[in-house]
């Protein structure tokens, strides 16, 4: 909610200051920054509440056993996705190389051509890699959500209704 917040404050911040003639250039950046992170977060919450998109088309004319099965098979490749997506982040970002490097960042852009911890931000000047934190943050928290449904999925744990979301119980495969 924070992040909603800041983003309403940076617009109107933009559009006073655009008004009156003296913009200020960094709250443009600012502004992607908060909605790239709103977005990615969103997502993994999103799927923990099962109010993602699904497709429904298929899924409504199988039988009550095949939705459940092709349910587990949709949760499983969220699964799957968030695991690839923690692996691609860890060869990217590969903090044990920016570790053996002594956490010196042109040394570790010299040895391996990973320019992630040496580039910054064109308008704030913030190191990128900062920015880049949803990632991996995404990555580990859809994958900790799909595990979770996963589990409700296949009924081995009971599902857990979010108070204040009845609209995650809609009957679509996702």
């Amino acid at each position: 909610m924070g992040l909603m917040w800041l983003l309403t404050a940076l617009i109107l911040v933009n559009v006073i200051t655009r008004y009156t003639r003296f913009p200020l250039y960094w709250i443009d950046e600012s502004a992607v920054y908060s909605v790239v992170w709103l977005t990615f977060i969103g997502a993994s919450a999103m799927t923990r509440l099962r109010l993602d998109f699904a497709v429904t088309m298929l899924t409504e004319n199988l039988s009550a056993g095949k939705q459940k099965i092709a349910k587990v098979i949709s949760t499983g490749m969220v699964v799957v996705f968030g695991t690839g997506l923690i692996i691609t982040c860890v060869l990217w970002m590969d903090p044990v190389g920016i570790a053996s490097a002594g956490f010196d960042a042109r040394k570790f852009a010299g040895s391996t051509f990973n320019f992630l911890y040496t580039e910054r931000t064109q308008t704030l000047n913030w190191p990128t890699w900062v920015v880049y934190l949803t990632l991996p943050i995404f990555a580990v928290s859809i994958t900790i959500h799909g595990i979770a449904n996963l589990l409700e999925d296949l009924e081995w744990v009971p599902r857990v209704k979010p108070a204040g979301f009845e609209l995650s119980e809609l009957d679509g495969v996702n």
